[in-house]
């Protein structure tokens, strides 16, 4: 038995990048993802764009109606919270493999849905008189 009582397993050689990299080789949110193939890395920087797009239009959709009663109104604000913050880690969680590629595709994701849903270029509405535009409060940094 070796020191790391593993037994005769080989030890993990795996080299998690600290510094930023181009490549496509490297591990996005889960071991082995996307791996050594160039289109599961092209498949990664698809779903990390989309991610970022998907937490833009949380911060900007309206889906909450005024007819909806106080309880389901609160459950589904409640609820789509929830699903910006996992989405928001996500991408961020995806930038920590320090991939170049990956960072570029969070920016663009962000910027396209910042574009989309929240810059008055696209909207056609007028901003309501309490400053936000979604059913959600902005997201604020914790710093």
């Amino acid at each position: 038995m070796d020191h790391s009582g593993m037994g005769n397993m080989a030890p993990d050689k795996r080299y998690t990048h600290m510094t930023f990299f181009w490549g496509e080789t490297s591990d996005i949110l889960f071991r082995g993802w996307p791996g050594t193939r160039g289109g599961m890395y092209s498949l990664a920087l698809v779903v990390v764009f989309l991610f970022a797009v998907l937490v833009e239009w949380f911060n900007f959709c309206r889906v909450v109606r005024p007819r909806w009663g106080h309880t389901a109104a609160g459950l589904a604000r409640t609820a789509m919270y929830a699903v910006r913050a996992g989405l928001a880690y996500l991408v961020m969680l995806a930038v920590m493999s320090f991939n170049v590629g990956v960072l570029i595709a969070a920016i663009l994701g962000h910027a396209l849905g910042f574009s989309l849903f929240g810059s008055s270029g696209f909207q056609t509405r007028k901003l309501s008189a309490e400053g936000t535009k979604g059913d959600l409060p902005p997201m604020a940094c914790a710093c």
